[in-house]
């Protein structure tokens, strides 16, 4: 990886990408410091410091929009809205005929159905951002802090109005950076965000377990939590590279007087079809009994179930219900990301076959029984990689935002290894020493 890079720096026009791309990142991490107007920012970083331990509900989106939400600066909201607005996008997909009619369109087609993401995305945006002035207003940001009636010290519409304005606008800011990155720098925009968002929390977690650490003042469990880390990593990219090809044999076909096919190539079906998605999926299901049960008044029967089984991470009720919604939604995506009847069709039209299957019914048949097949051992391990920061937290008390939980290395490892690979895809494209021998 690191020699990939160097030599891409040693290319003049991958050089000018690279920079391209820091310097979008560096706006990117400067506006995620930006306070929005209307707000208290000694309140809210008097607030913050008390909520390092516990960041409650927002901790993933906290995350994902790296430290930007609890700070309620102008990036607030990040990149969440647009990916919630894709995710709903491709659902739709399968749902809508126009939709699957603009995607089989090309190129043409696909430009469509980002206008349309843009535009669900700045609805999004909207919502949410009402609804975390709405929390910051209220006091229900930070649950616990004695100062968090005080986070907008001026509540009249104008300025909530203002507030939610400014990061909306934020947001579409964050839209074009990425689309910045993926028109004129190295890999997609989105996804670098995303993985720099979720990288700028590292130290300062890292640092939060060295502090709350009692052996050999904090270093014995901030080095245990490294080679975790380590392992997780190591762990995630041998099994994200893990894939079942399934072989396709091309017949030779006389099209005038030339001869077409007679060629071999492969299926590629990942262990891992699903990606982090069905992990998001779970998270967000699981934080709306919990968020009605925080904003809902009394002390009612229900609410004090969920909050006991619902709202902490490490009761074994909540435990198991994150586990089953994981395999649940990795079944459930691969299943409307991946037509088997599609690709079958797909490879009679142009005469590819499966050595041993006959083509049609029987080939979509084979390929939906060898994804069923994979998709399990893929679903138990995304299970089983988010429930790391529920073990770290009963294991050494770390705090609910493990910095090297599930959702952060599985966004990592994938974002980093697809950069890596179209780093080296432009590498090859601009050396043709390598196939002329």
């Amino acid at each position: 990886m690191l020699s990939a890079f160097s030599r891409a720096f040693k290319t003049p026009d991958l050089r000018k990408k690279l920079l391209f791309t820091l310097g979008i990142i560096v706006i990117y991490r400067i506006g995620t410091h930006v306070p929005i107007p209307g707000v208290n920012y000694e309140n809210v970083q008097f607030c913050v410091d008390q909520a390092k331990s516990s960041q409650g509900l927002f901790g993933l989106v906290n995350m994902l929009s790296g430290g930007a939400l609890l700070q309620i600066t102008v990036f607030a909201l990040g990149i969440m809205p647009y990916i919630t607005a894709s995710i709903i996008l491709q659902l739709l997909t399968v749902v809508i005929p126009r939709l699957e009619a603009l995607k089989k369109e090309g190129q043409a087609g696909t430009a469509k159905i980002t206008q349309y993401t843009r535009y669900l995305t700045m609805a999004l945006a909207v919502l949410q951002g009402t609804g975390l002035v709405a929390t910051a207003r209220t006091g229900t940001l930070f649950q616990g802090c004695s100062m968090a009636g005080e986070i907008v010290p001026d509540q009249s519409i104008f300025v909530t109005v203002t507030m939610v304005i400014v990061m909306t606008a934020g947001t579409a800011v964050v839209m074009w950076l990425g689309e910045l990155i993926t028109d004129r720098g190295i890999g997609n925009g989105m996804s670098i965000l995303m993985f720099i968002s979720i990288a700028a929390t590292f130290p300062g977690a890292l640092w939060t377990i060295k502090e709350q650490g009692k052996l050999a003042d904090g270093w014995i469990e901030f080095g245990v939590v490294i080679l975790v880390g380590l392992v997780m990593v190591a762990l995630v990219v041998f099994v994200e590279q893990a894939q079942r090809r399934i072989p396709v044999q091309y017949a030779k076909r006389m099209i005038g007087r030339r001869s077409y096919g007679g060629t071999s190539t492969y299926i590629p079906l990942k262990v891992n079809q699903a990606g982090v998605i069905p992990v998001i999926f779970a998270s967000s299901l699981l934080y709306i009994p919990a968020l009605v049960a925080q904003f809902a008044g009394g002390t009612s029967g229900w609410k004090t179930w969920i909050e006991r089984n619902l709202a902490e991470m490490d009761s074994p009720m909540y435990i198991t219900t994150y586990f089953l919604l994981i395999v649940f939604f990795a079944f459930f995506y691969v299943a409307i990301s991946f037509n088997p009847e599609e690709v079958a069709d797909n490879m009679k039209k142009y005469g590819g076959f499966i050595p041993g299957i006959r083509a049609g019914r029987p080939t979509a048949e084979y390929l939906s029984y060898v994804l069923n097949r994979i998709t399990w051992p893929g679903s138990l391990y995304l299970g089983l990689i988010a429930l790391v920061p529920t073990m770290a937290l009963a294991g050494f008390g770390a705090n609910q935002n493990f910095p090297f939980g599930g959702t952060s290395i599985l966004i990592i490892v994938g974002v980093g290894l697809e950069t890596v690979k179209q780093i080296e895809s432009q590498l090859q494209q601009r050396n043709y020493e390598g196939f002329l021998r």
